[in-house]
């Protein structure tokens, strides 16, 4: 198989929408840009299209996926009822990066949702893919474009070099802006429930709501979000996060590790905040100023491009698990672990 991609710059916009609008109303499967990071995407009401998508991806059949849509209207299609909270959340977050979890009805496929009685429905924030899903005109399964466990796609070469000769084609909208998964929050339980966190935070949903919003654990034997259950997010090398302490204990902490890993003849790579630049490192990735939305939005190509340097190890440090912090902290708890 051949895998197009497909430009959106000026004059080829039309015609890509077009093509990858047709390809998902046929049963192919098309990978599209978000805000938060590439979908790879398929009609969610064709169930043979889905099946291919988990094929594609190596992802466990128990893992449900995201219905992407590009109205509320159509959220509405494929809901038994409209959950408390509903209006509230997509008047304020939607198009946004906030994945709403409420009962389907019998129009949703079984394996969309893992043969849950719920369904995860999102709005994206991307006038390019908002427009394909009104052309398609079906509302669109995708989770990350990815080979399942590995850090997803923020632009569409690394889509394409993952799954070139497996998929039909590729929309190319530029990088993704946020750069980390959506927020997922559950509305059929009792209380609201984050499921996965994003940028999208608690502090967030709970002025809005005016209500208190819990946050699950990840351990749940049959997850009812993408994220929960799986290892995720991981590099080929081993990615050691180190704990949250001050600038001048940090840099020597983290000189200390890398010049113990590259004295075992280990090639070391840094993914951390510009001021950490020549900790003895010798291939370093910017997370830019540190901040929360720094780490967030360069995260994922951050760790691609140390795997690509043929980096063995890899060290970050930790940022402060609060807000946006703490779906950062999220993501680099499943790509690795904690050390020191």
């Amino acid at each position: 198989m051949t895998t197009r991609i497909l430009p959106t710059d000026g004059e080829h916009l039309a015609s890509s929408l077009l093509a990858a609008a047709t390809l998902l109303r046929e049963g192919k499967l098309v990978a599209f840009p978000t805000e938060t990071v590439y979908g790879l995407g398929a009609n969610a009401l064709d169930e043979a299209a889905v099946r291919r998508v988990y094929e594609v991806k190596g992802r466990p059949l128990d893992n449900p996926m995201i219905v992407h849509v590009h109205d509320q209207a159509q959220a509405r299609e494929l809901m038994q009822v409209v959950p408390a909270y509903f209006e509230e959340l997509v008047n304020e977050y939607w198009p946004g990066p906030l994945t709403l979890i409420v009962t389907h009805n019998a129009a949703v496929p079984d394996v969309v949702t893992a043969g849950l009685a719920t369904v995860a429905v999102r709005l994206p924030d991307h006038r390019i893919t908002r427009e394909l899903l009104r052309q398609a005109g079906v509302p669109v399964a995708a989770p990350s474009a990815n080979v399942s466990g590995r850090p997803s796609p923020t632009d569409a070469r690394t889509v394409y070099d993952d799954l070139q000769g497996r998929i039909e084609a590729v929309l190319d909208g530029g990088s993704c802006h946020v750069g980390i998964e959506s927020t997922v929050l559950d509305l059929t339980s009792a209380v609201p429930t984050i499921l996965r966190p994003g940028t999208v935070t608690r502090e967030d949903l709970e002025d809005v709501l005016q209500t208190h919003v819990a946050e699950a654990g990840a351990d749940a034997a049959r997850p009812l979000s993408p994220g929960m259950k799986y290892r995720h997010y991981a590099p080929r090398a081993d990615l050691l996060v180190l704990p949250l302490r001050d600038d001048v204990a940090m840099r020597e902490a983290l000189t200390e590790a890398i010049a113990v890993s590259a004295a075992s003849g280990r090639r070391v790579g840094l993914l951390a905040p510009e001021r950490f630049r020549g900790c003895g490192e010798h291939t370093f990735s910017s997370l830019r100023d540190g901040t929360s939305v720094d780490y967030a939005r360069h995260l994922y190509a951050g760790l691609r491009a140390l795997d690509d340097a043929g980096v063995e190890v890899m060290y970050c440090p930790a940022i402060e698990s609060v807000g946006i912090g703490t779906a950062v902290m999220n993501r680099l708890g499943k790509a690795g672990r904690v050390v020191g």
